[in-house]
């Protein structure tokens, strides 16, 4: 009788607070709402902003906000694989575009750090991101320079390239200079097995190369060889026109698309220091803009989290849907999928 009577107490301890937290809840979201949609009418013609200044180690790992006057060297991340929702060239402009506003107003930024930590990604965000940085020196005249800890390969090297100065630690990997295309299957020989056919229409000449559910012709993949080499021609270039003491040749021909610890990276040219950190990376940018005590911040910019955010993630709290989703490796991301790729991958070379 006893532990019955307690079990109901306990039970209607926790109704009443789940209730009073779901009132709350509700109450946040309303006022959330009603203040966004007066800032819209208020602030409809400033330029919104998606990311916010946090202040991070510099050569002597403080982290001490100086002055608003200080000059400040740009820590930007390229950590992951690039082309994701997180790290594209869409995300990566915005963040270049935002330290020229707000707190970085009145050329602040006196130079670019970018953080490489990735095998690479889709060959049109690591194009994207490139072009950013190299946009990005030219417009402001500032001083770039790429520190790897961890991998610096494929897209990774692409957009090092952009870069003044890449410096590693001894353990990176760097390299992997070579394209992947989509990956193309062709079930007819389980079809025929399971009695089953498929038609396709189209127009077009060659609009239905590569077709899964057909054999396929003689020289239907020429096209896709052709995007192909295209590519890694551009990469090529992109690659011995950043680091010069790499020739073209022996890139072709010898270093293709392997990966190199960061020692024998360095002696064949894809960077210009192993054994470097963080801190030493950073010490010498400083030195690079002309700083020579602490008077300066590393800053790097952080998404803030808007409302807006619970509602276009597809979280099941807000459209009812519950999302099933299998991870097989960190390479069969969706946002990869059938597009053409600088990514080192072991097992598809």
């Amino acid at each position: 009788m006893t532990q019955s009577i307690t079990r109901s107490v306990i039970r209607s301890f926790l109704s009443a607070l789940f209730s009073v937290l779901g009132f709350l809840f509700g109450i946040f979201l309303i006022f959330a709402l009603i203040g966004s949609l007066l800032g819209d009418k208020d602030d409809e013609l400033e330029a919104k902003s998606y990311y916010s200044p946090t202040i991070v180690a510099n050569a002597d790992q403080k982290r001490t906000s100086v002055s608003d006057k200080a000059p400040v060297i740009l820590k930007v991340s390229v950590s992951g694989l690039i082309g994701t929702e997180t790290l594209n060239m869409n995300t990566f402009r915005q963040i270049l575009q935002e330290s020229r506003e707000g707190h970085f107003k009145n050329d602040r930024v006196k130079a670019l750090l970018v953080h490489i930590s990735t095998p690479g990604g889709t060959v049109v965000d690591s194009e994207g991101i490139y072009r950013a940085i190299k946009q990005y020196k030219a417009d402001y005249d500032v001083p770039v320079y790429a520190f790897v800890d961890g991998m610096c390969a494929s897209g990774g090297m692409y957009i090092a390239s952009a870069c003044d100065k890449i410096y590693a630690t001894d353990a990176s990997l760097i390299g992997s200079v070579g394209v992947l295309s989509p990956a193309f299957f062709n079930f007819t020989g389980l079809m025929e097995k399971l009695g089953v056919g498929a038609k396709v229409l189209s127009v077009g000449k060659g609009k239905d190369d590569m077709n899964p559910f057909r054999p396929w012709k003689e020289g239907e993949s020429d096209s896709y060889k052709q995007i192909i080499d295209f590519y890694y021609n551009q990469f090529v270039d992109i690659v011995v026109e950043g680091r010069p003491d790499i020739k073209r040749a022996r890139l072709v021909n010898e270093y293709g698309a392997h990966v190199f610890p960061a020692p024998k990276a360095q002696e064949f040219g894809f960077i210009d220091g192993s054994g470097y950190s963080y801190e030493q990376t950073v010490e010498l940018l400083a030195k690079e803009i002309g700083i020579e005590d602490d008077y300066y911040q590393v800053v790097q910019m952080k998404r803030k989290i808007d409302l807006s955010d619970f509602f276009n993630t597809g979280t099941m709290l807000f459209n009812g849907k519950v999302q099933h989703q299998i991870d097989l490796a960190p390479y069969f991301d969706h946002h990869l999928m059938n597009k053409f790729l600088y990514l080192y991958m072991p097992q598809a070379q």
